[in-house]
C-alpha cells in the first residue's frame, strides 16, 4: 500500500508549528527513512499515517483512501508499529507480547480470555525463528530479555497480521550500533519478502544510508531533502542538522529530488 501526504501541516495548540506543507508519495514496498534531529517533525509525520496525530492542514491518503475516522478501523488492521522503547508489556511473556499483534483481527471474547487460535500460535512460532529468536524466549517475561531480543520480539509482533505498512519510530535508538544494524537488516528482509511499505524515523545517518531506498530529511517541520542515499552529501547534512536556535536552512524548499 502506498502513502501520500498532500499539503500536510501541523500546528500544536500553543501555536508551535510542527510540520509545514509536506507533499510526499511513498510507493508500496519502499523502505523510506525520515531523517533529522529531535523535534524536526519525524514522529509527528509518521504518527499521522495511523491516525495517532491529525493534520491541521492537508490530508494523508493510504492506497488512495483518506485517513479519517471512517477509514481508520480498517486501515489500522493493515498497519503495524515498531517502537523506540519496544512497546512491550514487560511483565508479560514473549508469547503473549508477540501474539498481541494479532488482537485487532480477533473477536472480543478471544482478546479477553487470551485463547489464541492455532493459526495465530503457528504464525508466532514461524516469525520467532524468522527474527532470530528461539522457543525459550516465548516463555520468558519481556523484562528478562535483552534490548536486542526485545526489539526482535517487537518486529515479530509487528508482522503478525502481515501488515501492508510498518511504521518504525526510532526503532534502534535504544540499541548499540551493532544491534541496531541487525534489527534494521531483519526489518528490511522481512519487509521485502512481503512487499511491505516501511516508513522509519531515524537520527543515525550511517544506518539511514545503509538501509533506505529513499531518504526524506526534515528540518523544523519542512522536507528539505528527498532522494536516494547516494545523493545525500555533507552539504545536505549541514543544512539538515543546522542548529535550531535561529539558523534556518539556506534553501527552505527541497534541496534535491533525485529519484
Amino acid at each position: 500500500m502506498d502513502i501520500r501526504f498532500e499539503g500536510v501541516g501541523k500546528v500544536w495548540p500553543d501555536g508551535t508549528r510542527a510540520l509545514a506543507d509536506i507533499d510526499l508519495h511513498v510507493p508500496a514496498g519502499q523502505f523510506c527513512i525520515l531523517l533529522g534531529h529531535s523535534g524536526a517533525g519525524k514522529s509527528t509525520l509518521l504518527r499521522m499515517v495511523n491516525g495517532l496525530e491529525t493534520p491541521s492542514e492537508g490530508r494523508v491518503r493510504i492506497a488512495g483512501e483518506p485517513v479519517d475516522k471512517r477509514s481508520l478501523p480498517a486501515l489500522r488492521r493493515r498497519i503495524a508499529m515498531v517502537h523506540q522503547h519496544f512497546g512491550l508489556v514487560q511483565r508479560a511473556s514473549g508469547a503473549a507480547n508477540m501474539m498481541a499483534g494479532a488482537l485487532p483481527a480477533m473477536p472480543l471474547w478471544r482478546v479477553l480470555t487470551g485463547l489464541y487460535p492455532r493459526a495465530v500460535r503457528t504464525r508466532a512460532c514461524t516469525l520467532l525463528h524468522a527474527v532470530g529468536l528461539e522457543e525459550a524466549h516465548l516463555a520468558r517475561r519481556a523484562e528478562r530479555l535483552s534490548g536486542g531480543q526485545q526489539q526482535r520480539l517487537g518486529l515479530a509482533r509487528a508482522f503478525m497480521l502481515d501488515p501492508a505498512i510498518i511504521l518504525a519510530d526510532e526503532p534502534v535508538a535504544s540499541l548499540d550500533p551493532a544491534l541496531g544494524h541487525e534489527v534494521l537488516e531483519l526489518l528490511r528482509v522481512q519487509a521485502r519478502e512481503r512487499g511491505t511499505t516501511v516508513l522509519c524515523s531515524l537520527h543515525q545517518i550511517d544506518l539511514a544510508r545503509a538501509f533506505a531506498d529513499r531518504i526524506v530529511a526534515l528540518h523544523r517541520g519542512q522536507a528539505i531533502f528527498d532522494g536516494p542515499p547516494a545523493k545525500l552529501d555533507e552539504r545536505d547534512l549541514a543544512i539538515i542538522y543546522a542548529k535550531r536556535d535561529g539558523i534556518e536552512p539556506s534553501q527552505p524548499a527541497i534541496l534535491r529530488a533525485a529519484v
